[in-house]
C-alpha cells in the first residue's frame, strides 16, 4: 500500500458517535484505516473493524480492552489515532498515550453546554481536543478548539 498517506485508527461507540465518524470520513480519503468498536448491527459491517463487548462500565472489560488495544496497535501500526467518543476512547488513548501516538479527540455534538464524562478526561489525555458548541469552548478554555459542528447547522469556522 505504498500509495497510503498514513494509518488512521477510529474509535468509537455505535450510535451518534458512529455517525459523526461517518460524517469524518472523507477527510480519510488517501489514509488506510481501522475501526475498534463497540460491538452493534452498525458497526460490524465497518470495514477493518476490531469489535468489542458493550460493557462501558465494567473495570474488567476497560483491561480487557485496555490489552486487546495494545496488540491491535501493535499489529496495525497506525500514525495517530482518532475518536469522536465515547468512553472506548479511553484504553485506545491511554496505549497512544505510552506509545507516543498522536491522538485527536472530538467531544460529542450532542454534548452543547455540558462536558461529557469522557471528555472531561480526554481533554488531559488527547493531544488535540476539539469541541463543537461554543458553550464547551467556554468550558474547557484554551485546551479545546472550536471547530463547529459535524452534523448540526452550526459549520466549522
Amino acid at each position: 500500500m505504498g500509495d497510503s498517506l498514513g494509518k488512521i485508527g477510529l474509535i468509537c461507540s455505535h450510535g451518534g458517535h458512529l455517525t459523526e465518524m461517518l460524517e469524518l470520513a472523507p477527510a480519510f480519503d488517501g489514509f488506510e484505516t481501522f475501526y475498534f468498536c463497540y460491538e452493534a448491527d452498525t458497526t460490524k459491517v465497518l470495514p477493518n473493524v476490531y469489535l468489542t463487548p458493550n460493557k462501558p462500565y465494567s473495570p474488567l472489560q476497560f483491561l480487557k480492552n485496555l490489552i486487546r488495544f495494545g496488540g491491535i496497535v501493535t499489529r496495525e501500526k497506525p500514525d495517530f489515532l482518532l475518536s469522536t467518543g465515547a468512553e472506548i476512547a479511553l484504553p485506545g488513548f491511554l496505549i497512544a498515550k505510552i506509545r507516543g501516538i498522536p491522538t485527536i479527540y472530538i467531544e460529542c455534538g450532542a454534548q452543547v453546554v455540558r462536558p461529557s464524562t469522557t471528555g472531561r478526561v480526554m481533554v488531559h489525555l488527547a493531544g488535540h481536543f476539539y469541541v463543537q458548541w461554543p458553550e464547551l469552548k467556554d468550558y474547557y478554555g484554551d485546551k479545546a478548539i472550536l471547530a463547529g459542528s459535524l452534523i448540526d447547522e452550526l459549520k466549522p469556522i
